[in-house]
């Protein structure tokens, strides 16, 4: 390949690391190519990408913005699923797709720039989505101030309660 060519993959993929917080490193090994394809498909339906990459060249456009632990896994036959919003959907998605044939392993990756070991690639995995997750904190924050809200209200309830009683009364 000339310099002109990888100088151009080189740009072209720091553009895409800049633009993506998370991606994944993803062994591709037993895949065939027909699964390939069909991968590609489902990932770019739901807004995802992934490539298969030449590790000097992804090393090479990631410079200094790679965690020094994810460089040794650019090793070997390796492709990059990038993850524009939702990380946790892409992760759900690969292993999904692996599912019982293993055809895919996640070797490590980058999830909204912090990086992540393949260990715990399963507990990306058993998290709820972004909505899902920014949906908890906001009922958590929210539920202290509807219970001052009820502890206000209550003095006024129990008196309409005994106007009401009175009024019956007479």
């Amino acid at each position: 390949m000339k310099r002109e060519r990888k100088e151009k993959i080189v740009e072209d993929m720091e553009k895409v690391f800049d633009a993506n917080g998370t991606y994944y490193l993803v062994d591709f090994k037993r895949m065939r190519v027909s699964q390939s394809v069909e991968l590609r498909k489902v990932l770019r339906k739901s807004s995802y990408s992934y490539k298969v990459v030449k590790n000097r060249l992804a090393l090479r456009a990631l410079r200094n913005r790679a965690p020094e632990p994810l460089k040794p896994f650019f090793q070997k036959t390796t492709a990059i699923a990038f993850a524009g919003k939702d990380p946790i959907g892409l992760a759900r998605m690969l292993r999904d797709f692996s599912g019982g044939g293993k055809v895919l392993a996640v070797k490590a990756g980058v999830v909204e720039g912090q990086y992540m070991a393949p260990e715990r690639f399963d507990e990306i995995v058993r998290l709820g989505s972004r909505d899902e997750l920014l949906g908890k904190v906001g009922t958590m924050m929210a539920h202290p101030l509807s219970q001052f809200l009820r502890t206000l209200q209550a003095p006024l309830v129990d008196m309409g309660r005994l106007w009401s009683l009175w009024k019956d009364k007479k």
